[in-house]
């Protein structure tokens, strides 16, 4: 699939926790059919065996709604579930290895929480990366918080597109225009509510308001 980056602006992640009960392949087929436009699996827990079959059929139905599919962490149960890409932390294995193992066309994002890191995951051949975290997240408790001035350093220090990730939700999304970021990264705000579509439309206005402000 080609990467452009507007199919950054709603970035889910995946989330069982929040899911709870809810059948978890219905819950992101209606997080898709709201207006999501990239989609993250992440399972911490999950074999790679595990792991690579979940991939394969999310990545039937994000393919029916043209939807990249990105695979937290495991590069090798993405492409071995033919999935979009990859999203990598500062620890996890390094974008050099995984363009040299997946080659071009294989959308790679990185993680970057300053200058440096964003600098060096531009030059080893990411797509984007992910900065944050700009609000205190419920999902990663131990998350460094970004200012909207470190955000803006990092977005500019790079040619390839931000994302703005951590603890966004539908009340403080368009606190982050000043970031001018090129999307929005959300996990609890899709999948703990009530009604999955509908949120996500809402989510996806406020989303291409916040991000083309002046």
């Amino acid at each position: 699939m080609q990467f452009d980056r507007s199919q950054l602006l709603l970035y889910a992640i995946t989330d069982r926790g929040c899911i709870g009960q809810r059948d978890f392949f219905a819950a992101i087929e209606q997080a898709l059919r709201g207006g999501v436009t990239i989609l993250q699996l992440r399972e911490k827990n999950a074999d790679d065996a595990a792991l690579t079959e979940t991939a394969k059929r999310i990545k039937t139905i994000c393919a029916a709604y043209n939807v990249p599919l990105i695979v937290n962490d495991n590069y090798r149960a993405a492409l071995a579930a033919g999935a979009d890409g990859v999203h990598v932390g500062i620890g996890d294995a390094s974008v050099a290895e995984i363009r040299r193992a997946a080659g071009d066309g294989f959308i790679i994002g990185a993680t970057a929480k300053t200058v440096e890191q964003a600098r060096r995951a531009e030059a080893e051949g990411a797509d984007y990366l992910g900065v944050g975290a700009v609000f205190p997240s419920p999902t990663k408790t131990d998350a460094i918080r970004i200012t909207a001035e470190q955000f803006r350093e990092i977005r500019a220090s790079v040619s390839i597109p931000a994302v703005a990730i951590g603890g966004i939700s539908m009340e403080n999304l368009h606190e982050l225009a000043p970031l001018h970021a090129d999307g929005f990264a959300v996990v609890s705000a899709v999948f703990a509510a009530e009604d999955i579509t509908e949120r996500c439309k809402m989510l996806k206005q406020t989303a291409a308001e916040t991000a083309s402000a002046e």
